[in-house]
């Protein structure tokens, strides 16, 4: 890429699309096309395609998706497989039919088996089962990744696959069905804390800037705690789904960023498939290689909120993959490194909820 190249990144309003166009920015890119989801329906194929040929953009980050945590992948299987194929078989196929030089594709590291070996490395994808609680989303994140070694390989495309491990960072979602467990943890701690310290008007406030299934912070007291109960946030303790004794990884999501605009400015698909017969798992794991427990995590979060109050497991809840840690060897080998730790994240990103 060149300053002056034209630049598509689908998702640009999202966690990770906004921080691809704000490192681009930085970096002093400035020829972006740019389509919010009210201006452009990536499902929708006539559009995409319309879309394409219009505008011609030259290279292509391919951020968008229909995300969330353990409970919306549980609840909404059918949307998750279904958008996110539409989404990736319209902006691929399409992005090769008008010649753009090259893509980025971004998935998740839920493609890895629910037993792969810790940590995990980029040869065993497709080794054994998924884990059940997020299989429709690892489903439709493995087609796109085979979709983009398969184009390379029939048309000489340079399409690349990047595998991030858990993301959060400015713009993430706090959305107490939908949002990953880090999000959802520092609202719970934040909205907590509120209750604990009769802080109504605070709780109030995050209940307009963030209702809770229609309920914002005009309603009755006794519906807005009726919401809270109901995700587990009480005047003595918050509940969190699980045991707590699965571990995760969690990258920033604006080294994920950098990572992913070092890999379009550095890699190409040449560097990457080898020169065996058989070319696979050509992809490329974006992590820390370090974990936490989710009980460990919880705890780190309560204390960064000043959060006093209980923490409870609901252990009726399902724990999802017991362990789900990225090898990043091959980026590292590549040149990349993360920069932000999580205890300093987890300030970064709580300082920009209550700002934002």
């Amino acid at each position: 890429m060149n300053k002056d190249s034209k630049i598509f990144v689908a998702g640009h309003n999202g966690l990770v699309g906004s921080g691809i166009l704000n490192n681009l920015r930085s970096k002093g890119y400035h020829n972006f096309v740019l389509r919010s989801h009210n201006e452009l329906d990536l499902t929708d194929q006539q559009a995409v395609e319309a879309f394409f040929k219009q505008e011609r953009p030259e290279y292509v980050f391919l951020a968008a998706a229909h995300v969330g945590g353990i409970m919306a992948n549980s609840i909404y299987r059918a949307d998750f497989i279904y958008f996110n194929l539409q989404i990736q078989n319209n902006i691929i196929h399409n992005a090769w039919k008008y010649g753009i030089k090259k893509l980025l594709f971004l998935g998740s590291t839920c493609i890895y088996p629910r037993d792969a070996p810790q940590p995990m490395k980029e040869d065993c994808l497709l080794t054994s089962p998924l884990e059940y609680t997020n299989e429709p989303y690892a489903i439709s994140k493995i087609a796109g990744l085979k979709m983009c070694e398969s184009y390379n390989l029939q048309y000489g495309t340079n399409y690349i696959a990047v595998m991030p491990t858990n993301l959060y960072g400015p713009n993430d979602n706090f959305n107490l069905e939908k949002s990953h467990v880090l999000p959802a943890l520092i609202r719970k701690a934040h909205l907590g804390k509120c209750l604990l310290n009769q802080e109504h008007e605070v709780v109030r406030a995050d209940f307009d800037r963030y209702p809770v299934e229609g309920v914002d912070g005009k309603a009755s007291w006794d519906a807005i705690l009726g919401k809270l109960a109901k995700y587990g946030i009480t005047t003595d303790h918050i509940s969190i789904w699980g045991t707590g004794t699965p571990t995760r990884e969690f990258l920033w999501s604006e080294d994920m960023a950098d990572a992913c605009v070092f890999v379009m400015e550095k890699v190409d698909f040449s560097d990457l498939k080898g020169n065996g017969n058989e070319i696979r798992n050509c992809h490329i794991n974006i992590g820390t290689g370090k974990e936490i427990s989710i009980k460990g995590l919880a705890e780190l979060v309560a204390s960064k909120i000043g959060y006093n109050g209980s923490l409870v497991f609901d252990s009726t809840k399902p724990d999802g993959t017991i362990r789900k840690l990225t090898d990043p060897s091959k980026l590292h080998n590549l040149g990349w490194h993360h920069k932000i730790e999580l205890e300093e994240g987890i300030e970064l990103l709580y300082n920009w909820y209550l700002k934002n």
